[in-house]
């Protein structure tokens, strides 16, 4: 079970001449996700902004088992499964709602930075709330 679920579903410019979900938007989903888990624990990237942090994507792999299409509805499990000093790596999985299926997922490695780009050690309470990613709630 994921620390988080968001739903999406697929627009018709993300698809491709195949009727399948064009592999870009993939990561465009991923990327939605990580964003609202972070609103739902009340770290938003702009609250993050006027801390003098933010949180990059230094490092993603996407594995792809099979096409999404149009009329799927799309669910992204997000999670991080591991806090270091400076930087989390973070599970997805996008699956099909209808039947569960796996169809695309990614590993990532974000980074703590400052606002001119270098890495720098988050505030305690950062990782104590990144951490709630790391626990099953839903």
């Amino acid at each position: 079970m994921p620390a988080h679920r968001t739903t999406i579903v697929p627009r018709f410019g993300e698809l491709d001449p195949y009727n399948h979900v064009n592999h870009a938007a993939y990561v465009a989903y991923f990327e939605a996700a990580r964003c609202i888990a972070l609103d739902d624990i009340e770290m938003s990237l702009s609250d993050l902004s006027e801390r003098g942090l933010q949180i990059v994507v230094t490092h993603l792999d996407v594995r792809f088992r099979e096409p999404a299409t149009a009329r799927d509805v799309l669910n992204v499990e997000t999670r991080i499964a591991e806090l270091k000093r400076v930087s989390s790596r973070w599970k997805q999985v996008i699956s099909r709602e209808s039947d569960g299926k796996e169809l695309v997922e990614a590993e990532l490695i974000l980074g703590v930075c400052d606002l001119g780009g270098k890495p720098t050690r988050p505030p305690s309470d950062l990782n104590v709330t990144l951490s709630r990613l790391m626990n099953d709630h839903g």
